[in-house]
């Protein structure tokens, strides 16, 4: 038997990549969400498996692992074998807030996956009910200084991008407000609308229908450039608060380790089905942003996020649990 060299090692693993990525996905692969059925990370994963599985012909199959912001479900592919049969939908929660909130984290984000293509990301507007007294950013700056505290703002819960996002705005537009956490966004809105608070964090989904009634006036929106939704309404930037910018987001990610070739072939099958028109159309009609971003591209984002709540938590005061 001829002895194993390292250069022998190093030639089979040459090979050894690109063969895995002809022959992949040889089995059905999972994509793992670590919410609940019906949500837009659930809704964009299932979209990511159809395109996958049409242009494969292998199945893509969605599985649901809800419970704890997303950090168990996560953690499950983190400890997944790195062979590109189990995938996570991630968003902002487990993955940029969740290392901010939590003194115990069983995995880093930047060193154990590996982010392979943003789908799409979602701005949303700074709500507020009609009877305070302010129609734009100034206004509500000059209302807020004068009773520190004292206006109510909701948001999903502790740790949840509409809580992190509205402290980053009174973070820079230097005013306090009193945080009331709600275990989701449908709770809050409805209290919102009745007055019972001030002030939320809306998706532009979920924000315009109850802004063209008036039963809600948008102060600004999150995103850097106005929404096509909403046309009519400044950006937060826009209205002095330079740099703010504010964004939910879904994509794909693989555990650390998983072949570079499987891993830019997933890449561009997703993203070359976000460039399409109907894709685009799609993503619009929910008041998302279709994105595309691949590999280092979207690592880049991540780390971004990360170090920017990061800064939130620790203005804001936001202690870990």
């Amino acid at each position: 038997m001829k002895p194993v060299t390292l250069f022998g090692v190093l030639i089979s693993a040459m090979f050894a990549a690109p063969a895995a990525a002809q022959t992949y996905p040889s089995k059905p692969v999972r994509i793992v969400v670590p919410f609940v059925p019906a949500g837009p990370t659930d809704n964009q994963a299932r979209w990511a498996a159809q395109q996958l599985t049409a242009a494969t012909g292998q199945q893509f199959i969605v599985d649901n692992r809800p419970g704890a912001g997303g950090v168990p479900g996560t953690e499950t592919v983190v400890k997944s074998p790195p062979d590109g049969y189990t995938l996570l939908a991630g968003n902002p929660g487990p993955l940029t807030i969740a290392p901010n909130v939590r003194n115990a984290m069983s995995y880093d984000t930047l060193r154990d996956l590996v982010p392979i293509v943003l789908i799409a990301r979602s701005a949303s507007c700074v709500c507020l009910h009609p009877s305070l007294p302010a129609r734009n950013v100034k206004e509500f700056i000059a209302l807020a200084k004068a009773q520190p505290g004292k206006i109510n703002y909701g948001s999903p819960g502790v740790g949840t991008v509409g809580h992190f996002a509205t402290e980053l705005f009174a973070s820079q537009a230097g005013v306090k407000l009193n945080h009331i956490p709600y275990k989701g966004a449908a709770q809050y809105t409805i209290d919102l609308i009745a007055g019972n608070i001030d002030l939320a964090i809306n998706q532009f989904a979920i924000a315009t229908p109850h802004v063209n009634s008036g039963k809600l006036r948008c102060l600004g929106a999150t995103s850097r450039e106005r929404s096509p939704l909403l046309p009519n309404v400044p950006t937060i930037a826009e209205q002095g608060i330079k740099n703010f910018e504010s964004y939910n987001w879904n994509g794909v990610l693989a555990p650390a380790g998983t072949p570079p070739a499987i891993i830019n072939r997933i890449a561009e099958i997703v993203s070359k089905q976000l460039a399409t028109p109907d894709a685009r159309a799609l993503y619009f009609g929910q008041g998302h942003e279709a994105s595309g971003i691949t590999t280092t591209a979207y690592a880049d984002f991540i780390k971004s996020e990360i170090d920017k709540w990061a800064k939130i938590a620790k203005v804001a005061n936001i202690p870990k649990q």
